[in-house]
């Protein structure tokens, strides 16, 4: 069984990864859906993107759940019925959710420099402290930073907020491991920490809302 990890990293809240090695039949055995998730995964046509969806299905499984305790909410934002808070993820070969009682937000990106032609469009401060000559360590931080938005995106899940004008990544250490992040949108004011790992080609990110 590829479950990759499952830890908890902080009081009720725990994050599990799963690397996604099956075959399309071998994620669907055993995995129930509810009717609006049979629909959506048959309509897709890329057979990674099933994987995706079916592996998220079985770390949800792993903590306990299945697919008919989680639904989601107008604004695209996942939940789960017991109230717990819950982040969802997946990038090519992996999956990974983060469930806590407390605001959270997870992402895992594939490293590789197609992001450096993209920069422009996710920071804006971040370049001050980013060393555009060392490319290995520049495409690092770059992923860190993108994963870093892309969470807190999905921690408060407001359609308008900007990853470019409104999230801003503090300078960190590639060593550290973790970092903050401000957020300044409409009622929104405040510093959040970040953590991130990096697995094999990939670098996971999760942010938690400790205010």
């Amino acid at each position: 069984m590829p479950l990759h990890k499952s830890y908890t990293i902080a009081p009720n809240t725990k994050l599990l990864v799963w690397k996604i090695t099956e075959s399309l039949e071998e994620l669907s055995n055993g995995t129930e859906l509810k009717d609006v998730c049979q629909s959506r995964i048959d309509s897709m046509k890329s057979e990674q993107h099933r994987k995706g969806f079916l592996s998220v299905r079985k770390l949800l499984n792993e903590a306990g759940y299945t697919d008919f305790d989680l639904f989601y909410t107008e604004d695209g934002k996942p939940h789960l019925k017991d109230g717990k808070n819950i982040s969802i993820t997946h990038s090519f070969s992996f999956s990974a959710i983060i469930i806590s009682d407390k605001s959270i937000g997870i992402d895992m990106e594939i490293r590789r420099e197609k992001a450096i032609k993209i920069a422009d469009k996710f920071i804006d401060k971040e370049f001050d402290f980013l060393n555009t000559e060392n490319v290995p360590d520049y495409v690092r931080r770059l992923i860190v930073i993108w994963g870093v938005k892309e969470a807190l995106y999905k921690m408060f899940s407001r359609k308008g907020l900007s990853f470019k004008q409104n999230i801003d990544v503090a300078p960190f250490e590639m060593d550290d491991t973790n970092g903050t992040a401000t957020v300044s949108y409409m009622e929104i004011e405040g510093s959040y920490p970040f953590y991130f790992e990096e697995i094999e080609d990939f670098t996971l990110v999760y942010s938690i809302d400790n205010n």
